[in-house]
């Protein structure tokens, strides 16, 4: 793990919602998730039995990762072993989003959201309707 220290005078945030995580001080471990069936309706609907997310794949596949090849080389030179914020202000932290203050050695984070949109059937005008029973 790093040996620094942080260091936030005050944080204020208005809204924490949706699978969200505060962490003060450090972590081994950071997993976030966060799954949405998100409809869109037209008319106002709801049917009861709606909400599994099983039918849709975007919930099961896995994600496809693509392994790092290349070489990474740095250097780093810490004046202090200390980092000073006097504030954080924020307005919101939502959706399986992470607000950390400290050292993390393994961060995962993963949403995903499936969007439907459901219009009603657009009325069709009387000339079709007339058109339509003569056929």
């Amino acid at each position: 793990m790093f040996e620094r220290t942080s260091c936030v005078d005050r944080i204020n945030v208005k809204i924490f919602s949706f699978a969200s995580i505060f962490q003060l001080g450090d972590s081994c471990i950071v997993n976030g998730l966060s799954r949405a069936l998100a409809v869109q309706r037209e008319a106002e609907i709801f049917y009861g039995d709606e909400g599994d997310l099983s039918p849709y794949r975007v919930f099961s596949e896995p994600i496809p990762f693509q392994p790092i090849t290349e070489a990474v080389t740095f250097y780093t030179h810490n004046q202090s072993p200390k980092i000073k914020v006097n504030a954080i202000d924020i307005i919101g932290v939502s959706s399986s989003s992470v607000l950390h203050v400290g050292n993390s050695k393994h961060i995962s984070m993963e949403a995903r959201v499936k969007h439907i949109r459901q219009l009603l059937p657009i009325p069709r005008s009387e000339e079709d309707k007339e058109t339509q029973s003569e056929k």
